[in-house]
């Protein structure tokens, strides 16, 4: 039987990169997988590589920093498909690059609202969801950064070490409540995200950061969301989880 048989999912920010993974992982494990971007053309795509492969999967255009959108995510996904049990939240961006004192104020509002808000706004319908479906689990995409400050990073870094405390938190609050609650901490993947503005010889610098001598790739990272949202991870809740390639262990 496939780890996620019969279960019902919800991938934000699943239009390209870990998020795209994350969704195509979930379906071949035997979810039924909503997609959630702001992007629809990088949304339908991975619902067209999903069904590909004989999954099943929905797009749903969504804005992780608007409430109303992501109980709007919530509501559309248990119409569809019944209930809820599993999902990720991974919309994220990374801002501007500036020292803390020049950092511009609507990058930091736009950063903390998408990076850090929307996971809990996501949280906040995905939750009560999940318990009129007896349970579920939650994985929340934080970083390496939210555990070590990076220079000129200040948002990303602030909204990521809070991705790590509001899992934690939900985590203790619903442990009874057979809803687990973890995060995933990824060092610097090989994403668009990351890269599209990178010359090859800064993502070369970047890469050697890392003791394992490369950039990560985002199905590297769903693997580990995957196992976190299956029953193999049933004693896991509260945890946050990095893969990194060594970055945190200098």
């Amino acid at each position: 039987m496939k780890t996620l048989e019969n279960k019902v999912a919800i991938v934000t920010g699943a239009g390209s990169g870990i998020g795209r993974e994350v969704a195509i992982k979930y379906a071949a494990e035997g979810a039924n997988v909503v997609v959630a971007d702001i992007d629809e053309k990088g949304g339908n795509e991975t619902v067209s590589l999903i069904r590909k492969n004989s999954g099943e999967a929905t797009f749903i255009k969504s804005d992780s920093s608007k409430p109303s959108e992501c109980q709007s995510l919530v509501e559309q996904t248990v119409k569809r498909y019944g209930g809820l049990q599993v999902a990720c939240n991974n919309a994220g961006i990374g801002g501007p690059s500036a020292p803390t004192g020049e950092y511009p104020i609507d990058a930091w509002d736009k950063v903390i609202s998408i990076n850090l808000s929307g996971v809990f706004y996501g949280m906040r319908y995905q939750i009560p969801a999940m318990l009129k479906s007896n349970g579920g689990t939650i994985v929340n995409m934080a970083s390496i950064l939210g555990q070590v400050g990076f220079r000129n990073s200040t948002a990303y870094v602030s909204a990521k070490h809070g991705v790590i405390g509001l899992t934690q938190n939900a985590a203790l609050e619903y442990a009874s409540n057979n809803i687990r609650v973890n995060a995933v901490g990824p060092g610097f993947i090989m994403t668009l995200l990351l890269t599209k503005n990178m010359s090859d010889e800064a993502i070369k610098s970047l890469a050697g950061l890392h003791p394992i001598g490369r950039l990560g790739k985002p199905e590297e990272v769903a693997e580990l969301v995957l196992w976190l949202s299956s029953s193999k991870a049933s004693f896991v809740t509260g945890s946050y989880y990095t893969i990194d390639g060594g970055y945190l262990a200098q």
